[in-house]
């Protein structure tokens, strides 16, 4: 049984990481973009928690830890940028 729900996990997310790559490219604002971009990087945490678990290592779960904190970072400067016209004060 937990097996089966790891797999469904795993699927259900690549599912959802195909759909999110589709919208990216077919977004037609920046601000549509960004958003997709964020929420396929979200994605890819997810699947980057299922695979620790599933291996049973920690090392994704740094790898997931970094690519959120990345991703923040750059969603703020993204939506910044695109709101004042620069990135720095």
């Amino acid at each position: 049984m937990h097996e089966a729900v790891f797999y469904v996990a795993a699927l259900w997310m690549t599912g959802l990481l195909v759909v999110s790559v589709g919208l990216v490219i077919r977004a037609r604002s920046s601000l549509s973009r960004i958003l997709a971009l964020d929420m396929l990087i979200l994605i890819l945490i997810a699947l980057l928690v299922l695979l620790s678990d599933a291996n049973r290592v920690s090392y994704y779960l740094d790898a997931a830890l970094v690519l959120a904190l990345l991703s923040f970072v750059a969603t703020i400067g993204a939506a910044r940028y695109h709101s004042e016209g620069r990135l720095f004060s």
